[in-house]
């Protein structure tokens, strides 16, 4: 697949996830073997997808807070209410590039809650205000990072000093 190298490693993560999957295991319990492998090849084919447009999507980016996990792909939306560690799919993006911002450490919410969005494709919101603007995701990270948020693959230039 372009843009992702095929590695054994992340096709590993991906079909365990999708072989854990409660209702794989179910179908392989009651003897339909057939029908788990393919919803299984099913879900690894459509989550190397989801990771081809986290490397290729301009504002892709993974955020994780209280509420769970969540991957930003535009105008798609992969979540877990789990944290990134049981988030195979998030987890992998990030350790193939992909912006995260672990908001966990962020305690001012009513802030948080009043952030702009950050905008799907590249076009933002210049004359709105508030929590309906739509930014950057390069200027969301510079305003989530002062309220206390960890970044990990930050995508802004880096500032000589």
């Amino acid at each position: 697949m372009k843009g992702i190298p095929m590695q054994t490693g992340v096709l590993r993560v991906l079909r365990a996830t999708a072989a854990s999957w409660w209702r794989h295991r179910e179908l392989r319990r009651t003897g339909e073997t057939e029908l788990a492998r393919q919803l299984e090849r099913t879900a690894v084919l459509r989550d190397l997808g989801y990771l081809k447009q986290a490397a290729s999507l301009p504002n892709a980016h993974v955020i994780c807070g209280d509420g769970g996990t969540f991957l930003h792909l535009g105008w798609t939306t992969v979540s877990s209410f789990a944290p990134i560690e049981r988030f195979p799919l998030a987890a992998l993006a990030v350790a193939r590039g992909t912006p995260f911002i672990d908001i966990r450490p962020v305690t001012d919410v009513i802030a948080f809650a009043n952030l702009p969005r950050v905008a799907r494709d590249r076009s933002v919101d210049p004359d709105l205000s508030g929590a309906g603007r739509c930014v950057s995701l390069t200027t969301y990270i510079d305003t989530v990072e002062r309220l206390g948020a960890r970044i990990v693959n930050d995508p802004r230039p880096r500032q000589s000093i």
